[in-house]
């Protein structure tokens, strides 16, 4: 550790401790969802299953809940509802990552585990920082714990991208296949159209350019955070693209995340499908994707979105965002439906039939509905009074009224059938899967009172609701650190 890094270090656990109390009192803290401990949280990074537990990094800002200098957070969990934080992971404490430990991943091999990550530095001088002035390198770092991270490697250096492409390369994935390791980079080409760069391993040092991956037509002009995976005898590409034009039903927030499914031999001839959004509503991006111990494809998003508009009420409370519930992935004819893990059943408390056309009252807001057999042609959720989901004839909507918002107003999509919905209501975030994941909404949710109002219109089929419990969530920053650092 090297005297920047004991400084940042200590800036973050002052700042844990300095706004720990704040924060806690937060009425709008979530009671299932992972948030930063204070400041602000953005990406999901480094999900995976090593040792026996889960561990979910993210993008950490503990000083300062609007953003600032990012580094990487830590939780580890052995059944996803018993949490851990276990403190900032990776400092940007070297040249190379002077200007934050950006987005990435980790990979496991036999009791290693391998973080990859973009370094960003920003020189000085005039520059535009997206032909050029930046640096993005790709950073390697181990651990046999997952817990301590040791010497920094650079694995990719400018110099390694291709010719054609901006400063705008990041968020590493890797993986194995075979023999070989792979990673994947989302980038922004010189003409302003996104895509993908591949590079293959034998020794996860030595990298070398495999291929480029893009579509026939532009779509977007970035495509950050790539994930290539198999499921279901397919293989998909997720990314979160900036640039798509916005349309009536689609593409509708500032930057979009959805998938390709990859037509041929991705490592050879190929071509992306049309692309589908992994969820329709206001506040999703940058999701990772990792296997568990059971085979399982999971899911995680940062419940949030670059650049949007929004006035979320707890940045004046010391911290801001969080990440979505985890997802299990399936596949059915081509197609990815997301839905939340068996696990979270656990979390389930009293149970509640609910009557069409009757309100009832929730305390706190903080609970799992299950609507099945819903009417063909319409049905309606009212949440809290200001928050509607409509299905009508094919047309979903998700739209606010009044403040609860925000600033979010109405997100639209189509669905050919509505077979049945779940709702996730946690405080201050509601996730709304329609079809057991064939269409999703996620959104912050900022209601006017606590006991939070329920009602259903068109819903005259079986209706469940259960009050949640809440995850459990210990401090385990390590006492000596501590004491060695201050």
């Amino acid at each position: 550790m090297n005297i920047l890094s004991k400084d940042l270090l200590f800036a973050a656990r002052c700042a844990e401790r300095l706004y720990a109390r704040k924060v806690e009192q937060d009425p709008w803290r979530l009671r299932f969802h992972l948030m930063p401990p204070v400041g602000w949280m953005n990406d999901p990074n480094g999900l995976s299953w090593y040792q026996g537990a889960y561990h979910v990094f993210f993008q950490y800002t503990p000083t300062n809940p609007e953003g600032g200098l990012k580094l990487w957070g830590h939780y580890r969990s052995k059944d996803l509802l018993d949490w851990e934080y276990l403190g900032p992971a990776i400092i940007p404490d070297c040249p190379r990552d002077c200007h934050g430990a950006y987005s990435g991943s980790a990979f496991v091999l036999e009791d290693t585990m391998h973080v990859f990550y973009t370094g960003n530095v920003k020189y000085q001088g005039n520059y535009d920082y997206i032909h050029n002035g930046r640096g993005s390198f790709v950073l390697h770092t181990e651990s046999r714990g997952g817990v301590y991270f040791g010497e920094k490697e650079c694995a990719l250096d400018m110099e390694d991208y291709p010719e054609g492409y901006t400063c705008h390369i990041r968020d590493p994935k890797v993986w194995k296949d075979g023999n070989a390791c792979y990673m994947i980079l989302g980038a922004r080409r010189e003409d302003d159209r996104g895509g993908v760069l591949i590079y293959s391993s034998g020794d996860l040092k030595n990298w070398r350019l495999l291929r480029e991956m893009t579509t026939e037509n532009a779509f977007g002009y970035m495509w950050e955070c790539p994930d290539l995976f198999a499921l279901g005898g397919n293989t998909y590409l997720s990314c979160s693209p900036q640039g798509v034009e916005k349309e009536e039903y689609r593409f509708q927030n500032v930057y979009q995340s959805g998938w390709f499914r990859v037509e041929g031999d991705w490592k050879g001839e190929c071509r992306l499908r049309d692309f589908t959004e992994w969820d329709l509503g206001f506040d999703f991006y940058a999701p990772q994707t990792f296997q568990d111990a059971s085979g399982r494809r999971i899911l995680i998003g940062w419940m949030g979105i670059p650049d949007a508009d929004y006035r979320n009420p707890e940045t004046a409370r010391g911290w801001r965002h969080a990440l979505t519930v985890p997802r299990e992935i399936t596949e059915k004819d081509g197609r990815l439906y997301q839905y939340p893990v068996k696990e979270l059943e656990s979390l389930r408390a009293k149970e509640t039939r609910l009557e069409n056309e009757k309100e009832v009252s929730v305390p706190e807001g903080v609970f799992d509905l299950e609507i099945h057999a819903p009417d063909k042609d319409f049905c309606e959720i009212h949440i809290g009074g200001e928050l509607k989901f409509i299905y009508k004839n094919g047309m979903m909507e998700l739209s606010f009224q009044g403040d609860s918002g925000a600033g979010r107003t109405v997100r639209r999509g189509r669905i050919t059938e509505l077979r049945e919905i779940r709702v996730l209501c946690d405080t201050s975030a509601v996730e709304i899967y329609v079809n057991r994941g064939e269409a999703v909404f996620t959104t912050r949710y900022y209601p006017p009172a606590q006991n939070m109002a329920l009602a259903l219109r068109g819903c005259s089929g079986e209706n469940i609701l259960w009050n949640m419990r809440a995850i459990r969530l210990a401090n385990k920053t390590q006492e000596g650190e501590r004491d060695e650092i201050i």
